[in-house]
């Protein structure tokens, strides 16, 4: 099923589909100019078993270019950790994942205890989100308004978007969502990181998602925001990089704090400083009804 073509996802509603397949199939190449050793590899790559609506039905992870010891685990966010270690590596190191999923609209949203609303993770800012005098004077801002937390989230969304303008190479995985406002471009991880900032300031818990949208070249981050629903507590993702809310045509594969916690790929080794990533994705939709 895996090899079976993509349908066109813009001829799709796809929102208003009962069930949604997905296929995701990713990889990483690390080549090296001599032998390398101890190499201690993260990879979150792999979608949880489920989150709300979405399934994955079917996975597998796979590496080659070297002997590799692998071991899967779920980190304190529950996000499917994959470790892997090789002793040497000759030339290079391929990274591979696979994953069949679907979503059953009937299935969500995304359910969380009501604990979820004060969780410190999702309150307290991180060294990404740490807020400055302008991110705390825009917050003010944002609440004098008022509103339900959702409606505020939606306004913050809007806001975002107006003051981060999309452009590559001007940020870093390790630009603040200070210095992203400041400097007012970024890609789709600063807007989601001065969303989440401005959502806890707010009061409002929020969370990062690291996953895939239909269409884009490479991977996406967005945003949860977490409020309550009867006894217990929604998770409703919200996209500021795109100003809307995140739907059917994006596929989420992990969750955390901010983006430290679930880079896609990350990694050491002991040898040449001299390597080269090479990476290659499919994501689309098999079949719509």
């Amino acid at each position: 099923m895996l090899a079976q073509p993509l349908l066109d996802h813009r001829a799709l509603d796809l929102n208003a589909a009962e069930r949604v397949t997905y296929v995701l199939e990713q990889e990483f190449h690390y080549g090296y100019d001599e032998p390398i050793g101890a190499l201690r590899h993260r990879l979150v790559v792999v979608p949880r078993e489920r989150h709300g609506d979405q399934h994955r039905r079917a996975h597998r992870v796979a590496a080659s270019g070297a002997q590799v010891r692998r071991r899967s685990r779920r980190d304190a966010h529950g996000n499917v950790v994959v470790q892997m270690r090789a002793d040497r590596v000759e030339e290079g190191v391929r990274f591979s994942v696979a994953a069949l999923l679907e979503r059953v609209r009937a299935d969500g949203p995304t359910v969380l205890a009501a604990t979820a609303l004060r969780d410190p993770r999702l309150l307290r800012p991180t060294r990404l989100t740490a807020p400055d005098d302008r991110l705390r004077d825009l917050a003010a801002d944002l609440l004098r308004a008022g509103g339900t937390p959702l409606e505020l989230a939606e306004r913050i969304c809007h806001v975002v978007h107006e003051a981060v303008r999309y452009e590559h190479d001007v940020t870093s995985v390790e630009t603040t969502a200070a210095e992203a406002l400041a400097g007012g471009r970024g890609v789709c991880q600063d807007s989601a990181h001065v969303m989440i900032a401005l959502c806890r300031l707010a009061g409002v818990p929020a969370r990062y998602v690291s996953g895939h949208l239909l269409g884009e070249g490479g991977t996406h981050g967005w945003v949860e925001v977490v409020v309550a629903s009867g006894d217990a507590a929604v998770a409703v993702p919200f996209d500021p990089c795109n100003d809307r809310r995140a739907g059917a045509q994006y596929i989420t594969v992990a969750t955390g704090r901010d983006y430290a916690d679930v880079p896609p790929t990350s990694g050491s080794y002991l040898g040449t400083p001299n390597s080269t990533l090479t990476t290659s994705r499919r994501v689309g939709v098999l079949e719509a009804a």
